[in-house]
């Protein structure tokens, strides 16, 4: 069964920090490289791709509206993967949803499989 369950979201004053956390089912989660995406709130934003993590936990990729302020991080032994957002932003305002990931993710441009979990909602006020 898949299973992906985010959580940590909350409201937070720009400039503050918040943890998510993703709890993966075995299946999806085993082996494969994981990633952290969001869709915010406006009409027509479509979900996107915010950095991903390695098996090993050792390669990580960002996009460049988060590098330096997002860090991902996994415990394999846990089946979860966290992302740690530093120095919000009111534009990081989203739901943040993690899925496995594959292809081309070193060049941030990763394949996946259109499952998800129901997500967090992260905002960020001014």
């Amino acid at each position: 069964q898949v299973q992906l369950v985010e959580s940590g979201g909350g409201l937070v004053q720009a400039g503050g920090s918040l943890r998510l956390s993703c709890a993966a089912s075995g299946r999806i989660f085993s082996g494969n490289v994981m990633g952290w995406f969001r869709q915010a709130p406006e009409p027509g934003k479509e979900r996107e791709f915010v950095g991903a993590i390695g098996w090993s936990g050792v390669i990580t990729r960002y996009v460049d509206s988060v590098k330096g302020r997002f860090t991902i991080s996994r415990d394999n032994a846990k089946n979860r993967v966290y992302l740690q957002m530093n120095s919000l932003r009111p534009e990081d305002t989203a739901v943040y949803y993690c899925n496995a990931v594959r292809g081309n993710w070193l060049a941030l441009a990763p394949s996946f499989d259109n499952y998800w979990g129901q997500g967090t909602q992260v905002t960020v006020s001014s």
